[in-house]
C-alpha cells in the first residue's frame, strides 16, 4: 500500500490567498481570472474524472460541463465562497455519479492507461508503475462506487477527510468508515492478485 502514499499529487500549485484572489476576480467575470482558473484546475479535474470513469472523452465532457456550470453560477451571483478547488471537485463528483447512473457502459481496465502522465512518471521505477496499475485495477474492480471516490479523492487527489466529506456529501465519520473498508478491500484484492 505504500504506492498510494508515494503517488505524485496533481493538485494545482496555488495558495489559499491566490485562490481567493482569483475567485474574487472571477466573480467580477474577469476574463484573465477565468482563463487562469481553467488553466490551473482543468488538468486536475480531468485526471479525477478519468480515474473514476476510465473514459477520456467522458472526462473531457465533464471538465467542460464543470467549467460551464462554474461560469453559470458565478454570473448568477452564486458559486463558491471560499474553496474553489473543493467546489470544482464537488461538481465533477456529481457529474461522474450522474453519468454512471445514466450509463451502463464500462471500459475494460486493460484498455485504459491509468498511470498519470506527468513529469514525474518517467522517474518512477517500472515496479512502481506496475504496482500502481495493479492498485488502479483493484480500485476499479473491487471497490464500491463510494469507496472508489473516497480513495481517489483522499490518496490520488490529496484531499483531507473534511474536504472529501464536503465533495461527496457525507459526514466525516462516514468517509473514514468508507476509507477503512476500501483499504481493507484493496489489501485483500492485492493479496489475492499477488498469489495468481
Amino acid at each position: 500500500m505504500t504506492i498510494l502514499s508515494k503517488t505524485t499529487f496533481l493538485f494545482p500549485p496555488v495558495t489559499r490567498e491566490s485562490d481567493m484572489t482569483l475567485l474574487e476576480a472571477a466573480r467580477q467575470m474577469d476574463r484573465e481570472a477565468l482563463v487562469k482558473i481553467f488553466d490551473i484546475y482543468s488538468p486536475a479535474i480531468y485526471n479525477y474524472a478519468f480515474r473514476l470513469c476510465g473514459d477520456a472523452l467522458m472526462a473531457d465532457f465533464i471538465v467542460g460541463d464543470v467549467f460551464a456550470k462554474l461560469l453559470e453560477h458565478l454570473s448568477a451571483g452564486r458559486g463558491p465562497s471560499t474553496n474553489l478547488r473543493s467546489y470544482l471537485y464537488e461538481m465533477a463528483y456529481h457529474m461522474v455519479v450522474d453519468e454512471a447512473r445514466h450509463s451502463n457502459r464500462t471500459t475494460k481496465i486493460e484498455k485504459v492507461d491509468l498511470v498519470p502522465q506527468d513529469k514525474h512518471s518517467s522517474n518512477s521505477s517500472v515496479e512502481d508503475q506496475i504496482l500502481f496499475k495493479n492498485i488502479m485495477r483493484a480500485i476499479q474492480s473491487h471497490l464500491t462506487v463510494d469507496q472508489r471516490h473516497v480513495v481517489v479523492l483522499r490518496f490520488l487527489e490529496g484531499f483531507s477527510v473534511h474536504e472529501t466529506a464536503v465533495i461527496i456529501g457525507k459526514e466525516e465519520s462516514n468517509v473514514k468508515v468508507i476509507q477503512n473498508r476500501a483499504i481493507a478491500a484493496l489489501r485483500k484484492a492485492l493479496g489475492h492478485e499477488g498469489t495468481k
